[in-house]
């Protein structure tokens, strides 16, 4: 094959699987693309005023995928045939009940608000899902940014060299960055007791020696990036810089639960929840912004309640640990912990046991944060059906969690496709929960 032939060969390859490829050699970066296309960017940021008097620093962001039933967990509905055996128990927030199968944090709940009114638009998962990370209606035609995406971007990085955006355990329906800059994607995660992997150097390559390679690939890359100035290309010339940058950082320490004590790690639990709710309390440490975990299983169709027990037992350890956990370091006073779901379940047991989807009503949790807890917002009726009072939608409840952090959740930022979007699409902040 001549020079000219192999030249030109490469020029038909795909400059961005090049580029993807490349980015997973360092630090799986490569991953990102589980959550979409690469994003075209909008525009930079502008100054914008904040909301005031931001409460929260950090979001530790709990999403239970499957529609967790907020009739079995936070919204009980004792003596009611809608039910089922399910229990109500007392908790530290006077006048609120919650499920048997949440014991750990019945004592916790004087720092939590239920949010007991959330409804949503959408009964099918990926479109449930879609709203409530992003507060808009999932469209062919454009993808939109999840919350963790509109926080880097409105907010910037604290931390410099770590990310400012972690998910863990997300899977590929995750939003992630959407039409904003892959930047502000979240580093994905999937083994919270495995860190960071691809993080060191492999075996046989010294410093000297990976220098040369990064500058050699830098020298190939120099004329494609002159000729192909675009912020998609920057986007991934970027990442590899980043990653590099992490490497070398004292900061990749925060990955790494084999820090914390023993005693600790059994506290959290030892399904990938519980650990990836530790590592986000590592994470939050080291300021980064926020951080999600992903908890599944709560698609309950058949047997619903013995698998929300089992799934109310995992969430149950994990979360009355990390507020206490957050309580004791003097965290949670500035650590939005956030529990989401995409819809609640039927207030009807069908056949097999089991409940159906039902995003008419179900319940979300705030705590810490500046969040005024020990109470529940909104009512649902006596079945669990629908809300009975002050109706929360999606758009909402994630304004409530951009006026927290004091982002300028009314900032427009215009789309590719040069339509306006804002971090929350016309929701209103809950300014009563503070």
């Amino acid at each position: 094959m001549s020079r000219r032939t192999a030249c030109h060969r490469l020029d038909d390859l795909s400059r961005r699987d090049l580029l993807v490829g490349g980015a997973k050699a360092l630090l799986g970066v490569g991953m990102l693309n589980l959550f979409g296309a690469l994003p075209v960017f909008a525009g930079d940021p502008e100054p914008a005023a904040p909301a005031p008097r931001p409460t929260a620093k950090n979001v530790i962001y709990l999403y239970m995928a499957g529609g967790m039933s907020h009739l079995d967990t936070f919204d009980p509905k004792p003596g009611s045939e809608t039910q089922g055996p399910t229990k109500a128990i007392a908790t530290s927030a006077d006048g609120v009940q919650i499920s048997e199968y949440l014991p750990k944090l019945a004592p916790l709940m004087k720092h939590v608000v239920v949010v007991r009114s959330l409804t949503s638009t959408q009964g099918a998962h990926e479109p449930g899902n879609y709203l409530m990370h992003t507060s808009y209606a999932q469209r062919g035609t454009i993808r939109h940014p999840a919350l963790g995406a509109w926080v880097s971007f409105l907010s910037g990085r604290i931390n410099g060299t770590l990310p400012g955006n972690v998910a863990i355990g997300a899977g590929s329906q995750h939003p992630g960055a959407g039409f904003l800059e892959s930047r502000f994607s979240p580093l994905p995660l999937g083994n919270a007791a495995a860190g960071l992997q691809h993080s060191t150097l492999p075996a046989g390559i010294d410093q000297e020696r990976f220098d040369r390679r990064m500058e050699l690939r830098k020298r190939l890359d120099a004329g494609f990036d002159a000729r192909f100035d675009q912020r998609q290309v920057r986007a991934y010339r970027d990442l590899y810089d980043e990653a590099v940058q992490l490497m070398g950082s004292k900061d990749l320490a925060a990955f790494d639960l084999s820090k914390e004590s023993e005693n600790l790690r059994d506290a959290y639990g030892e399904h990938d929840f519980g650990q990836g709710c530790l590592l986000a309390r590592r994470l939050i440490e080291h300021d980064v912004r926020f951080v999600e975990v992903q908890l599944g299983g709560w698609d309950t169709h058949d047997d619903n309640f013995d698998r929300v027990q089992t799934q109310a037992g995992i969430l149950d350890t994990a979360l009355a640990t990390l507020l206490a956990d957050l309580s004791a370091r003097g965290l949670l006073d500035e650590t939005l912990v956030v529990v989401a779901t995409e819809f609640g379940r039927s207030p009807v047991i069908n056949g097999n046991k089991g409940r159906d989807h039902h995003p008419k009503a179900f319940s979300g949790l705030l705590a810490g944060g500046g969040i005024r807890g020990g109470r529940a917002w909104g009512a649902t009726d006596e079945r669990g059906h629908a809300p009975a009072s002050d109706p929360v939608q999606i758009p909402d409840f994630n304004a409530t969690i951009g006026y927290a952090l004091g982002l300028p959740i009314d900032k427009v930022v215009v789309a590719p496709n040069g339509r306006p979007f804002t971090l929350a699409d016309k929701g209103v902040p809950l300014a009563g929960l503070f």
